[in-house]
């Protein structure tokens, strides 16, 4: 090549190998010569480094691209790359682990081969490779020695089922597309995934494969996708160098420079710059015509537009489309269209292929990792607890470890459909709760491989280590002592508010007065003298709180009334009982503090567990000043500083997460309680490393153990599911039933008592108009007297009527009307 650059090149076409063309291109930039290369795929090959550069395939930016798609339309988190250690396959696995980083994955080991390595070399590779916990392997060699790759894979016994093998385009470009694999070669690819070029079906490409059987001593029976980008890349070149000769630019002609003849005392005289080689490359990159390969137009970056690929699936002796993938849809069944976005990045819906033969023959889709095969078990460290031994501690039993969170991980893993070899190490010296904060932080930095324990999922632990689905719920809450009030001669007062006890007092009298209206007319038992009456009123309506009134009531409107009353009195008598049974044995506390805020407004001493999140979370978050946080070490301080109180050198309040108070007021007989509701709302779960596939295997078993019901039997064996209750009201006056709990009844009742009164009024002034009609014209003819219009208006005599007997009225009614019947007879 150097040699020809020697002798007044106008343009280079080629080479096929990226670290050649790194190097070539650096001398044409200086001669100004374009490279017109259809078969260096290295995406580092760049426009800005190199401005007569271009590229006429497609770059494996984009093949990496469609890699990274295909990992994540699986739903794979890690992978091994087997590459060839050159510039095409270290800046090709680059650029895919640049694609992997936004889908949430990642290269987890890089497993490079020299270039034509050995047979033994290519074995120790993938036996390291095997070693690990990934089962995705991407291989990016050269075509001439990748097949070996595979040779060994089939060999190390890795080309079996759960395995996935994932290739870049020197694959199908060694395979002959036309005709059946070679058995041989067959046999070692079964099941693995490929990338090509696609190339749109177009008379232009079957007038080119038809020209090349039509070849005699052609090498090879048939031609891959960059035959096809070189043929094109001829026809771009012829294109560009007539356009340039026919827009008058004269001949073509070379000149020298003066940098090209001081070289460190080496002869560069030979080379000469190309004078029109600025022009000619304008050219070639504005140049558009439809080729064998389909439309051959560049963008801003040099790259063809609208790149795209097949995804080949080997199997049996040839291979099977499953499915394309361009920068603008994706992955897809459908072919490729309008090209990608400017954000470069695939959409994350719609993504379909068709069903993967794996290898191993099978259809389902392998889970991607396994454990490592290095004969280390999972390295798990568990608190060494010193309170609350009941969630984790040390054992003199196989596992060296006990406890509910031990429990229910090796439940857990026993559901998994894999063994999960593990050991359980210690954390911390017995003598204090270790730091739950530097558990996480080691288990992030790789000093051990899981935390199972009693650990708190915060958000900043989040951020380093990844957690399993929560197998306990649970927050902080704020817990004081219980102290019995003394009680009170006036206790029976207090399930009322004094409003409430008014109202009700009101509508008793209200209410008996409303009986007495309508049953005195008719009732013997609502009649007598004045100071009997007012006696019957006051009896009949006390009494009936207790329902012993003796009286009768005959009107149906006051049997109406009667019976909403009996049931505003049974509503109230209910309440009443249970109120007062509430605060004659219900403790109610005597501390100041109420729940969180008070504890926050007040400058009383807090207690917290050794080792909890608490700490910080009170300093950071509430503000609490350091000097009010006393260490609690175990529940005999807790129980000890609560007593004592903040007077005598205890604490007002303890803070800590629900799971260990539920445990400690059962331990203690419930002579505490928690004030206010929890603050906050978290869960424990088990930590893992960043991106460890076990976190969400253990999720799902975690979740199945709660729906089968084996993570409460867990619960209950450590915990005494007879503790008591958690949280007990401090707000005496929640006790309290106030007139909003009962205004509808009072004012239904009220509704009924006013109705039934209108009632009777209205039958009272009907019969007291007749009655004082008949009086007033004892037989037909009599004048009326001024004397006798007076006494019938007169109120009094409307009272009298009233305060008669109904059966008197009517009888004397009777009477009238037969008199008036027999002076008309005599008339």
């Amino acid at each position: 090549a150097m040699q020809l650059i020697g002798k007044e090149v106008i343009a280079v076409l080629g080479p096929q190998s990226s670290g050649i063309a790194h190097v070539i291109s650096n001398v044409l930039n200086e001669l100004h010569v374009p490279l017109l290369s259809f078969g260096a795929t290295d995406p580092t090959l760049a426009a800005l480094q190199y401005p007569f550069f271009l590229r006429t395939t497609l770059n494996d930016l984009h093949q990496m691209r469609a890699v990274a798609d295909l990992v994540s339309y699986f739903g794979w988190r890690e992978l091994v790359a087997v590459f060839v250690d050159d510039d095409y396959g270290r800046n090709g696995i680059s650029v895919l682990g640049d694609a992997l980083a936004p889908k949430l994955a990642k290269i987890s080991y890089k497993a490079a081969l020299p270039p034509g390595p050995p047979a033994a070399a290519v074995d120790a590779a993938l036996i390291q490779a095997n070693l690990l916990e990934s089962r995705i392997f991407v291989v990016h060699v050269n075509p001439d020695t990748g097949l070996d790759v595979f040779s060994s894979a089939k060999k190390l016994g890795m080309m079996s089922s759960g395995y996935v093998w994932i290739a870049t385009d020197w694959l199908p470009s060694v395979t002959d597309p036309s005709q059946a694999v070679d058995p041989a070669t067959a046999d070692r690819i079964q099941g693995v995934v490929a990338f090509r070029h696609y190339i749109p079906e177009s008379n232009l490409k079957a007038g080119f494969a038809s020209r090349w059987n039509g070849l005699k001593n052609r090498r090879t029976a048939s031609f891959n996708t960059y035959a096809m980008y070189a043929y094109d890349s001829v026809w771009l070149l012829a294109r560009a160098l007539d356009s340039v000769l026919r827009s008058g630019s004269g001949n073509l002609s070379f000149s020298a420079d003066p940098r090209l003849l001081q070289g460190a005392g080496l002869n560069f005289s030979a080379l000469r710059i190309f004078d029109q080689g600025g022009a000619l490359m304008g050219v070639l990159v504005e140049t558009n015509f439809t080729g064998v390969t389909g439309e051959v137009r560049f963008d801003r970056d040099k790259d063809l537009i609208r790149p795209a690929f097949e995804v080949l699936n080997f199997v049996g002796n040839g291979f099977r489309r499953i499915g394309y993938w361009s920068n603008s849809s994706g992955l897809s069944t459908d072919l490729p269209a309008s090209p990608r976005p400017a954000n470069g990045s695939s959409p994350a819906n719609n993504q379909h292929l068709s069903v993967v033969l794996w290898p191993g023959d099978t259809a389902v889709k392998p889970k991607g990792w396994v454990f490592p095969n290095n004969g280390k078990p999972l390295r798990i460290t568990v608190p060494y607890r010193v309170t609350y031994p009941e969630f984790a501690t040390k054992d003199n039993g196989p596992l060296g470890v006990q406890g509910f969170c031990i429990d229910v991980f090796e439940a857990a893993v026993a559901l998994l459909p894999y063994p999960v070899p593990h050991e359980y190490v210690l954390y911390g010296d017995g003598k204090r709760n270790p730091s739950f904060s530097n558990i996480v932080n080691d288990v992030s930095q790789d000093k051990y491989d899981a935390a199972v324990g009693d650990i708190t999922i915060t958000t900043n632990r989040t951020r380093i280590v990844d957690f399993t689905q929560p197998y306990v719920e649970s927050g902080l809450v704020v817990v004081v002592l219980n102290r019995e009030e003394k009680s009170s001669p006036w206790s029976f007062l207090k399930p009322f508010t004094w409003q409430m006890w008014a109202v009700t007092g009101i509508f008793f009298i209200f209410v008996g007065t409303v009986v007495w209206i309508l049953e005195h007319r008719t009732n013997v038992e609502f009649r007598g003298s004045l100071r009997q009456q007012l006696v019957t009123v006051f009896w009949f309506s006390f009494s009936t709180m207790f329902f012993s009134h003796r009286e009768n009531t005959l009107s149906t409107l006051g049997r109406l009334v009667l019976i909403l009353w009996l049931f505003v009195v049974l509503i109230i008598n209910s309440s009443y009982t249970a109120s007062l049974a509430s605060l004659l044995t219900v403790q109610q506390l005597s501390s100041r503090i109420q729940g969180i805020d008070s504890l926050i407004s007040s400058s009383d001493p807090i207690g917290i567990q050794d080792g909890s999140f608490a700490y910080k979370y009170l300093i950071d978050e509430l503000s609490i000043a350091h000097s009010r946080i006393k260490i609690m070490k175990t529940q005999a301080d807790y129980v000890d500083a609560l007593v004592r109180g903040p007077d005598h050198g205890g604490v007002a309040a303890i803070v800590d997460e629900l799971p260990y108070v539920e445990l400690f007021l059962s331990n203690t007989k419930c002579r505490f309680s928690t004030v206010g509701r929890e603050f906050t709302k978290s869960g424990w779960g088990f930590a893992f490393q960043r991106d460890s596939p076990l976190a969400a295997d253990l999720s799902t078993a975690i979740l199945q153990l709660s729906e089968n019901g084996d993570l409460q039997r867990i619960h209950d064996k450590w915990i005494s599911p007879n503790g008591c209750s958690s949280t007990q009201s401090n707000q005496s006056n929640e006790n309290h039933l106030s007139l909003n709990s009962f205004w509808g009844l009072f004012l239904i009742c009220g509704i009924a008592c006013v109705i039934a009164l209108t009632v009777f009024l209205f039958r009272v002034l009907l019969q007291y108009t007749r009655y004082s009609s008949e009086v007033a014209h004892p037989e037909r003819g009599t004048v009326e007297t001024p004397q006798s219009r007076r006494r019938s208006a007169s109120f009094r005599d409307l009272i009298e009527f009233v305060d008669k007997k109904e059966s008197e009225i009517k009888e004397i009614l009777k009477q009238r009307s037969k008199d008036s019947n027999r002076g008309g007879q005599s008339s």
